[in-house]
């Protein structure tokens, strides 16, 4: 069994989210840079690994600090208020660092055997090319939305092992691929997350062992190989309920970005034309009201529901599956209701809002293009939730 590896620099989740804000000004500073070059700097992220942020949901033998979920979310709404493409891809990529504790514990061996800073990329969807060989697969295929791929030395790239007589059904997999068996192709030229750097993944005839592949039905089930997963109440929870959380969070984060951004304008912005003050005039008022109620409701709700899951995972007990569909219907419509408040924000604003200058449509496009998420797409997990409510069958086990 691998040793465990310690961190000398462990520290309390008070520290880690003390640190997140600290770099609110930072990030803010560099959101235009990371919009031109499309990627977040990499000074940006060896600022995000040397404050410990990536070891959060890491697992303790890898030098992790498998701390609850609520830290991590703590962290990506903190960043999120300086740049949301940042906590984007942190979002993303620190799940990963969960993720891969799911896994054989060899597959976690090739990945952090020798650097427990290693990070993994991803794109889930299920358009990879499977080929059963001999002790693994065969791997091809062209895949979009890799967040942050450019920093990251390992994919978890999404396939559908096809039916055989043994197993009948297909098999949704997520598979595990190094740096020197896929390319990054430049195609993100996008209106918002600019800076996520979310290019394409290509593999050609790659071979990928079968303990690096990972099955959504372990991950629905609770069966997952990773030897922490049957021990650590954090890797009990399911996939389904963590990794659409990371991609909604950071909306929460950036509509509280665009509210301090609104702030600092419409508490000294007079009307050209009427020479009334932003500050007296009721819509405005009730602009910044709405939006910040809806950014303290939304948290709650986040904390409230990992509370649960994580009293769930404590107590060795499987959350109710509709609980589970609840909550991922909740997530979904995270990033709809931040959208709507910040755009009523913008129109507050007058006219100078949209200039590209303007700090608050930064916020607006990425909470725009974050919206466009398949996670975030409330209406097809709400119908599910409905459909759950009024007698019919659940049509997801991505729970």
């Amino acid at each position: 069994m691998t040793a465990q590896v310690k961190d000398p620099n462990a520290v309390s989740a008070e520290v880690l989210i003390q640190r997140a804000r600290d770099m609110i000004p930072y990030l803010a500073e560099n959101a235009a840079k990371a919009e031109t070059d499309r990627k977040v700097p990499v000074e940006t992220v060896q600022k995000m690994q040397e404050a410990g942020f990536f070891r959060v949901l890491q697992p303790k033998r890898w030098g992790g600090y498998e701390m609850d979920p609520q830290v991590f979310f703590e962290i990506q709404m903190a960043l999120a208020e300086g740049c949301m493409s940042t906590a984007w891809i942190y979002g993303v990529i620190a799940v990963h660092n969960w993720q891969i504790a799911l896994f054989d514990l060899k597959a976690q061996e090739d990945v952090w055997s020798k650097d427990t800073s290693v990070l993994i990329a991803s794109s889930y969807m299920p358009v990879g090319k499977i080929t059963p060989v001999e002790g693994g697969f065969k791997f091809s295929g062209r895949w979009a939305f890799s967040s942050g791929c450019d920093h990251c030395d390992w994919v978890f790239l999404g396939g559908v092992v096809p039916p055989t007589e043994k197993n009948p059904a297909p098999d949704y997999r997520t598979f595990l691929v190094p740096r020197s068996d896929f390319k990054v192709l430049d195609t993100w030229h996008t209106f918002g997350l600019k800076g996520t750097g979310s290019n394409d993944i290509v593999v050609e005839d790659a071979f990928v062992p079968e303990y690096r592949t990972h099955s959504s039905l372990d991950g629905f089930r609770g069966t997952n190989p990773g030897i922490d997963s049957k021990t650590v109440p954090l890797y009990q929870i399911p996939f389904g309920q963590l990794f659409p959380r990371a991609v909604s969070g950071s909306t929460i984060g950036a509509t509280q970005g665009a509210i301090n951004a609104y702030r600092e304008v419409a508490s000294k912005r007079i009307g050209t034309n009427t020479g009334s003050k932003t500050a007296e005039d009721p819509h405005a008022q009730m602009a910044v009201a709405r939006a910040q109620s809806l950014v303290d409701q939304l948290k709650l709700r986040l904390f409230a529901t990992f509370d649960e899951l994580m009293a769930c995972a404590r107590r060795g007990e499987a959350a109710d599956l509709t609980k589970r569909i609840q909550f991922r219907y909740e997530s979904a419509a995270v990033p709809e209701a931040c959208l709507a408040e910040v755009l009523e924000l913008q129109k507050m604003c007058g006219g100078r809002a949209i200039f590209t200058s303007s700090k608050l449509q930064r916020f607006v496009l990425d909470i725009l293009a974050g919206r466009a998420h398949v996670a975030n797409n409330p209406y097809q997990f709400g119908r599910n939730y409905g459909g759950v409510q009024l007698g019919l069958e659940s049509t997801d086990i991505f729970l």
